[in-house]
This record gives structure tokens, C-alpha cells and sequence, in this order.
């Protein structure tokens, strides 16, 4: 015979194999306690949704059978005092000066408060005004540096009016190159009193940032500046001639680096030696002593004098140049 099987069996049974069936990858079986645990708490679920159920509809029960006997609760007495209420009409003029009576009587007990009121606002004020105060002093400061400001740029603008008239009556002297002869036929080109020319600015340059001495001892055959023009001689001299006879030692008038050594030219055999800004050539030589690139000091043997190049007679043509301005050696050295 077959064994009878009971439904709460067949139900464990049917959740082991579920259970197995959901494990199947750790090959693990659920074991039968736990499978009746798990039994047990479905049969409380099923209890507590049942128990849910009947509270639920106890409660529309509940709502229903208020809703039946509202007439019941909300009595006519209440209704017709409700709406009296609401068809009272309220004078709110009466109503504003019972309240201002009210504080008028009882003013002695609001007291403390109205002081309190009147305390806060007169701190509001003062810190209203403090800080407008400072704001005005601000101001006034700006304004006041902002005068001074265009004082000092006005007194500027009439200093530089000034400088730029004195250097527009300043004479200005002519220089276009040109090599000189021996004889003494030139005239310095004279400048004006009020104020110094560009030449003198440069010959100041040099007497305060550099020592110099004269190249060689003789008599100056040919000033600085504008003579008769010749053949030879050109018309502006840019430097001076000195009379030494060929053969004569020259000697570097500052010292510096030699920048050119050449034999090309109306200077003929010449050598420039350059200090800074300031340059010195020594032209009309037989012979240059020294080489380019040197170091030169002062009073160093450099050249050999001659009567090389654009000459009428042996001399020693001297030039002194700031940048590429010709400088009046008679400005800076001293013959007595």
C-alpha cells in the first residue's frame, strides 16, 4: 500500500526542492530544520496579513457610520451659533481704539518696553552717523589729495615749459665730419650764456666719469669747429690738430680697448680706442703701436706720428666722441 502523505508534508517537501533548486550551483541542501523554520514564520506572515485585513475594516466601518451621524454630532445649536459668528460685523475702527485704550491705561507697564524701542533706535542713529561721518572724511581726504595731486602736475608742466625753452635758446653747433690741416685758420663756433649746449652736457659726462691726458705736448695748429674750407681741409673740423713734427711718441689719452687699427681713409694710418660711450682716434700716423683688441691704460705708447691720409703737413689729428657726438677736446684737456 501506498503511505498517505499529509499536506503540511508535501508543503515541506516542495520547499526543500525549491530551496535545492535554488542552491543548485553550491550543491548545498537545505537542511529539514531549517525548512520548518521557514515554514513556521510563513504561517505567522499569513496571521499578521489576516489580522491587517480586520483592522482595516474596522476602521471604514468606523468612517462610515461617522459619516452617517454627522447630524447626530454636529448639532443644530452649533451650527446656527457658527454661523452667527460669522455674520457678526466686526467695526475695526472701534476695535483699533479700544486697543489704543487699553495701552493708554496700562502705558506704565509697557514702559520698560517703549524705553527699550526708544533706546535701540537713538544707537541705530548714532551708528548712522558715525559712519557718515567717516564717509565725509573720506571725501574730503580724496578731494584734498587730488588738489595737491594737480598742484605738483601743474608745477611740473611749468618746469618742463621752462627746460624745453632754455634748451630751444641753446646754440647748437654744426657737425659734419671732415679731417684737418695744419694750419691754425679756424673759428670755435661760439654758444650761448643762458644755457649749456649738448657739447658741454657731454664734455661735463667725461671729466666727471673718466680721466684723460693729453696725447702729445705741442701747439694746437687747428681748433675745433668751423674754417676755411680747401681742397684739403674740410670745412667743419671734428677734432683738433696738433703740431708735433713726424715721428713724434703719441700716447692713449684714456684708457680702453682698441676697436680699429686701419690705414684706409683721409685719417690714413689711425687707431680708435673706445671707453664706454666715449671713443678717442688718433689719426695721421706713420706707425700703430698696438693691435685690435687690446687693453689700453693711460699713457700707454700707441702710435707713431706722421703725415699719412687727407694732410698739408705733419700733425696729429685728435678726436674725443661721445656716442656718435663729436666733443671739443679743447673742453675737457687743458695745453697751459
Amino acid at each position: 500500500m501506498e503511505k498517505t502523505i499529509s499536506e503540511e508534508e508535501k508543503i515541506k517537501r516542495a520547499e526543500e526542492i525549491y530551496y535545492r533548486r535554488k542552491l543548485n550551483n553550491s550543491n548545498v541542501r537545505m537542511p529539514s530544520s531549517q525548512v520548518k523554520e521557514k515554514g513556521e514564520n510563513r504561517q505567522f506572515s499569513l496571521y499578521k496579513k489576516m489580522i491587517l485585513q480586520i483592522l482595516v475594516c474596522i476602521l471604514i466601518y468606523l468612517v462610515f457610520s461617522l459619516v452617517k451621524e454627522a447630524n447626530y454630532m454636529f448639532s443644530e445649536n452649533i451650527v446656527n451659533k457658527t454661523r452667527e459668528v460669522l455674520s457678526t460685523d466686526i467695526n475695526f475702527g472701534v476695535l483699533y481704539n479700544n486697543v489704543a485704550t487699553f495701552f493708554e491705561n496700562n502705558k506704565d507697564h509697557f514702559a520698560f518696553i517703549t524705553r527699550l524701542w526708544s533706546n535701540e533706535e537713538n544707537e541705530n542713529q548714532e551708528e548712522n552717523n558715525i559712519v557718515q561721518n567717516e564717509e565725509t572724511n573720506q571725501n574730503e581726504n580724496t578731494q584734498s589729495q587730488n588738489v595737491q595731486n594737480e598742484n605738483t602736475q601743474n608745477e611740473d608742466n611749468k618746469q618742463n615749459i621752462i627746460d624745453e625753452n632754455t634748451e630751444t635758446q641753446s646754440a647748437k653747433v654744426e657737425q659734419t665730419g671732415g679731417i684737418g690741416g695744419s694750419i691754425n685758420d679756424a673759428k670755435i663756433v661760439t654758444t650761448s650764456a643762458k644755457s649749456k649746449t649738448q657739447m658741454e652736457i657731454d664734455a661735463e659726462y667725461i671729466k666727471s666719469n673718466f680721466s684723460m691726458a693729453l696725447p702729445a705736448k705741442a701747439v694746437i695748429t687747428s681748433p675745433y669747429g668751423k674754417r676755411e674750407p680747401t681742397e684739403i681741409v674740410s670745412e667743419n673740423h671734428q677734432g683738433i690738430d696738433i703740431g708735433v713734427p713726424e715721428g713724434t711718441t703719441i700716447v692713449a689719452a684714456m684708457e680702453g680697448k682698441v676697436s680699429v687699427v686701419s690705414k684706409e681713409g683721409d685719417y690714413g694710418i689711425h687707431v680708435k680706442i673706445v671707453n664706454k660711450d666715449i671713443t678717442t682716434i688718433y689719426a695721421h700716423c706713420s706707425k700703430i703701436l698696438v693691435k685690435e683688441g687690446d687693453t689700453i691704460k693711460k699713457g700707454q705708447k700707441i702710435a707713431i706720428s706722421g703725415n699719412t691720409g687727407n694732410t698739408t703737413g705733419p700733425h696729429l689729428h685728435f678726436e674725443i666722441r661721445r656716442n656718435d657726438r663729436t666733443v671739443n677736446p679743447e673742453l675737457i684737456l687743458s695745453w697751459d
